[in-house]
């Protein structure tokens, strides 16, 4: 089970999930709720996440925690990345304010970050962790992805996630990067008739 209520994460995770022999299943549907991330990493929170799903639904459950890490302001938002949004999730707020609280730093370098956790019910987790660096742009571009992904060019190219093809994207995100390491020690590929359910 995919342990998210965020639509964009679910969306992605079960994307990347196509062609392993593995039917995903999302949180709402199963009607658990989200445990308060109380972790001081990325590692800690996605795993405390992951049992929680696990231990409540009886099934392997795999969960993210994600977020920008921005060099000039400490790596902040880094894990309060959603918080920043505000309870509605407002991503546009979110972006204003980290705008402003670069107002005189000249370093515009950042790096999204993913760390997947796949738990069991018996409590064992594995963790992977992926990155993609880049830098900022002002003011936002572009309307797919979600969250930061519209003030984000990742290195080597000149638009924002926001601006990507979405499978442009899934091929060089920090998310992609961490499930690439996930799936190369936990899924065996489907067979292809099985790909094509």
């Amino acid at each position: 089970m995919i342990a998210t209520h965020n639509k964009g994460k679910l969306r992605e995770i079960a994307e990347l999930l196509r062609g392993f022999a593995v039917e995903p299943v999302g949180a709402p549907a199963l009607g658990l709720p989200e445990p308060e991330e109380t972790g001081a990493s990325f590692e800690a929170n996605a795993a405390l996440k992951a049992r929680a799903a696990a231990k409540a639904s009886g099934l392997p459950a795999l969960a993210d925690d994600s977020g920008l890490a921005v060099a000039a302001l400490g790596g902040e938002p880094g894990i309060h990345s959603a918080r920043w949004a505000g309870p509605k999730r407002d991503f546009a707020l979110a972006m204003a304010e980290v705008e402003w609280r670069l107002q005189g730093k000249s370093d515009r370098g950042a790096a999204f970050v993913a760390v997947l956790a796949l738990a069991w019910p018996d409590g064992h987790a594995e963790i992977f962790r992926g990155e993609v660096r880049g830098h900022l742009v002002f003011p936002p571009r572009g309307t797919r992805g979600f969250g930061y992904d519209p003030i984000f060019v990742p290195e080597g190219h000149a638009i924002t996630f926001g601006e990507m093809e979405p499978a442009a994207k899934h091929a060089i995100s920090h998310r992609a990067h961490a499930f690439n390491k996930l799936a190369a020690a936990c899924f065996a590929k489907a067979p292809a008739a099985a790909a094509g359910r």
